[in-house]
């Protein structure tokens, strides 16, 4: 018998797993891909926006389901908040006697930042979180799939019409939730005064300027595409049967609250920089 024959055990180490990988790193592969991911989503959006044919009714319709369908919501949320700011910033502005800035300072204060982000957070916790589930249960319940061997073009009658329809829809929102604020203030203000509308509106409009109104309507066209997108992607992508429709409605809701800050950070910023510097 050869006694030559070397057996070479050396050579079955595992090529992978000497070195374990940091949940660290993983974590930001994961969210790295993630973004990746949905950068292309984006894009596609973008390019099956423009493209014939137009789904006009659906688009109607979701608009009328985006705006609403979310005005009940919105209005005693926007009521409600220009309210208590009002009743809370009363006392702080009494104490230096300046309570004839009151309307101004909670006019400013809601259309420029409250009003809109407040609005937006609302909107990201109903329509993102409807969006996200309504595409996801379609998604696993092959749906989708159903639509593309039909002929039509699931992406540009589920996506495009949900993401147009909240950009469009979400300023008007915002605006309405401003005025129904700025009324409840009214109503916090008369509780300790009688102010007539007209001198309170007039206030408003003293303290009031251009670049107080349009940074707020501009970003909330951001507000909406940031929503919609997010939540279609996490819809449309879903796996994992119905357990996934769960876990993409929640991360719809987290991922578009998430991006309504940063967007609101960058939207404060390039209003500091264009309009006030």
């Amino acid at each position: 018998m050869p006694t030559d024959i070397k057996s070479r055990p050396e050579e079955k180490k595992t090529e992978e797993g000497d070195i374990p990988q940091s949940p660290f790193l993983a974590a930001i592969e994961n969210v790295l891909a993630e973004v990746t991911a949905l950068t292309k989503f984006t894009m596609r959006f973008f390019r099956e926006a423009f493209m014939p044919p137009y789904n006009f009714n659906e688009l109607v319709k979701q608009c009328y389901m985006v705006g609403c369908k979310s005005l009940p919501l919105v209005a005693i949320t926007g009521f409600i908040m220009g309210l208590v700011l009002t009743i809370q910033s009363r006392p702080t502005l009494a104490r230096f006697g300046a309570e004839s800035w009151l309307p101004g300072m909670v006019a400013i204060s809601i259309i420029r930042e409250i009003g809109p982000v407040i609005t937006a957070l609302i909107c990201a916790g109903k329509v993102g979180s409807g969006i996200g589930a309504e595409l996801a249960s379609m998604q696993v319940t092959e749906q989708i799939d159903a639509m593309e061997v039909s002929g039509t073009n699931p992406f540009k009658y589920l996506v495009v019409t949900r993401v147009l329809s909240t950009t469009l829809m979400l300023p008007l929102i915002v605006i309405l939730a401003d005025a129904i604020s700025l009324y409840g203030a009214f109503l916090a203000i008369n509780i300790k005064q009688v102010v007539s509308f007209t001198l309170y509106i007039n206030q408003i409009f003293i303290k009031l300027s251009f670049g107080d109104i349009l940074p707020s309507i501009i970003k909330s066209f951001f507000f909406g595409f940031a929503i919609s997108i997010i939540g279609c992607y996490k819809g449309y992508t879903t796996s994992n049967g119905t357990e996934g429709v769960g876990r993409a409605a929640n991360m719809a809701v987290v991922i578009s609250t998430f991006a309504v800050f940063i967007v609101d950070l960058l939207a404060a910023q390039i209003a500091d920089i264009l309009l006030f510097a």
